[in-house]
């Protein structure tokens, strides 16, 4: 007998999961009985509208919350939704999620009653997390006339939850993937919510990322440099390209790149 076998066969590795099996077989033969189609289409590629950016806490399923479906919505989930500008994972997800994908509003997503806010407001250590929470503690730093101001310790955490959100959707407006779509003809929105986990509510916080953008330019601001002519002054000069192979090239280049990600 293969170690394989062993894993695979062992009823106490099974325990643990045969429910998310039953579940999984239930929900594809009530897909398949209301839309015959619906896998091949999935199966097909995606064309999400929307990236969701929220926390990993268990009661904040990012579907659930928004009411979309399979294909409409690349997510990116960390503990206390957070924007880091060292995380290759969030920056990857959002460069593919803008630049490939083509989403048009991007959606900072926090909770009121965050393990992670909390933790951060507090003096006590946890381990290795408390180097993922110093952003926080940074917006506190930040906001520490009004965080102060509140006297009672539940809405002062609520208060935290929402200006944490605020300053990621600031921080979101920092990257060069953002500042470099934002130029473009049909640039991303971006937006903070916050989901109170008590009654199933989303709220907007009306965070205006053009004002935002506008606020922050004169330091955040960066721009491509265009490469030197002189530098290719040696090479020949490359076939002209009729309009329309120009204008597919782009497209095809996408497509590849979507094909990376199904």
């Amino acid at each position: 007998m293969t170690a394989h076998s062993l894993i695979t066969k062992s009823p106490d590795n099974m325990a643990g999961v045969e429910d998310i099996l039953a579940n999984n077989r239930q929900w594809v033969a009530d897909k398949n009985a209301q839309d015959p189609g619906f896998f091949k289409r999935l199966a097909d590629g995606q064309q999400p509208k929307y990236l969701f950016i929220g926390c990993s806490d268990s009661r904040v399923p990012a579907s659930g919350i928004t009411g979309t479906g399979p294909g409409e919505m690349f997510v990116h989930r960390n503990i206390a939704n957070l924007v880091v500008h060292s995380d290759m994972n969030l920056l990857s997800v959002l460069q593919y999620a803008v630049e490939v994908l083509g989403v048009k509003d991007i959606l900072v997503v926090g909770h009121y009653g965050c393990g992670g806010v909390a933790a951060a407001a507090s003096n006590k250590q946890y381990g290795l997390i408390d180097n993922w929470l110093t952003p926080i503690r940074d917006v506190i730093r930040l906001h520490e006339t009004e965080f102060l101001r509140v006297k009672d310790d539940k809405q002062r955490l609520r208060r935290l939850v929402e200006l944490n959100v605020i300053e990621q959707v600031r921080n979101l407006a920092k990257t060069n993937i953002i500042q470099n779509a934002m130029r473009s003809d049909d640039p991303p929105r971006l937006h903070g919510l916050v989901y109170d986990v008590a009654d199933g509510v989303l709220k907007d916080l009306n965070v205006d990322s053009k004002n935002v953008m506008r606020e922050m330019a004169h330091i955040y601001g960066t721009e491509a440099e265009e490469p030197h002519q002189e530098a290719h002054a040696h090479e020949a000069p490359a076939s002209p390209q009729p309009e329309s192979a120009k204008a597919q090239k782009p497209e095809k280049e996408k497509q590849a790149q979507r094909s990376v990600l199904g």
